[in-house]
């Protein structure tokens, strides 16, 4: 991460435990939300949020208090995913549910999702703006979820169908993360629409090169086991997209292992994405979302030194290792 996204990052997290009010009774409902929070993260939303409001000379308590709304909003997402993936970890600690028991989790969640309201409807330029684009995207991030969920019993899954699903799951909230900040300051309709493409590319790059690093990725540096989407038998993109470029011998190899539970089932899936040439489908395909988000971010009428902390973003999501 570039200094200047550091800097930003940092600044939000000061600036978080002073907006987010969580030391306080019930401490049996509030600190589970503490305890989530202060498990980190990137904070890649609210940082993209606090950078369209700098590009857009926004007011600065505008800002935070979207982007706090923003990381709220994402966390309380992130308590009830665990709860329905039924997750005893994340980021290597307890999940909320785990530690705090099952009714708790989900009562936590929910007021962290009340609070998020709680700090929008504090914004001094176009609150119902903001609140509209803020319940469409709550709307369609809950849509994502089900139909990923849905995917997972049903064998018909289309590429297109999993591309939308992970546009709605992850893309909607980094494109509002941005347009939401560009809306506190001056931007015009068209300049925030921009924005919110650009996201939206992001977004789609972005989960697509997690599929892929979860497959290809080196283990050392993901922390984490090799191929669990394939342990999972998760749809991903690679998967899909290797079912349809295989033969039909390579076709029952894959529906074979998605039956299998043999040790080597992760080498010969990967062996067999590699030879479908759905792994070079993957790499290609997300250079073209790379690509299709740089030029949102070039038809931005804004100073070239204020798109300069987007590139920057761009090329720190989009070329990590883990």
């Amino acid at each position: 991460m570039s200094t200047q996204l550091q800097e930003l990052s940092q600044q939000f997290e000061t600036r978080f435990r002073q907006l987010v009010p969580f030391e306080q009774e019930p401490k049996n409902l509030y600190e589970p939300c503490a305890y989530l929070l202060q498990l980190g993260g990137k904070r890649i939303r609210p940082v993209l949020c606090l950078m369209a409001a700098q590009a857009f000379d926004a007011d600065q308590e505008d800002a935070y208090h979207i982007a706090a709304a923003i990381e709220l909003f994402h966390n309380f997402t992130l308590i009830h995913d665990d709860i329905m993936d039924k997750a005893p970890l994340r980021r290597g600690f307890d999940t909320v549910h785990a530690k705090y028991g099952l009714a708790t989790g989900i009562l936590s969640g929910d007021v962290m999702f009340i609070y998020a309201y709680e700090l929008l409807i504090k914004s001094k330029q176009q609150p119902l703006g903001l609140l509209a684009l803020f319940n469409k995207t709550a709307i369609e991030v809950c849509e994502g979820q089900q139909w990923d969920m849905d995917f997972e019993q049903r064998a018909d899954v289309s590429i297109d169908a999993y591309l939308e699903m992970i546009r709605l799951k992850t893309s909607v909230l980094l494109a509002a993360s941005l347009q939401m900040g560009a809306m506190a300051g001056k931007a015009s309709e068209e300049q925030a629409a921009a924005l919110y493409n650009f996201g939206i590319q992001l977004g789609l790059a972005f989960q697509l090169q997690d599929d892929y690093l979860d497959a290809f990725g080196e283990v050392a540096k993901l922390g984490k086991q090799k191929g669990g989407d394939i342990q999972a038998n998760k749809k991903t993109y690679l998967l899909l997209k290797a079912m349809e470029l295989a033969n039909e011998e390579q076709k029952n190899q894959i529906e074979a292992l998605l039956q299998s539970t043999a040790e080597d089932k992760v080498a010969q899936m990967l062996s067999l994405f590699e030879v479908t040439k759905a792994k070079d489908a993957c790499k290609t395909l997300m250079q073209q979302y790379t690509q299709a988000a740089f030029d949102s971010l070039e038809s931005l009428s804004i100073a070239p030194n204020k798109k300069e902390p987007f590139i920057q973003v761009t090329n720190y999501l989009l070329n990590r290792e883990h």
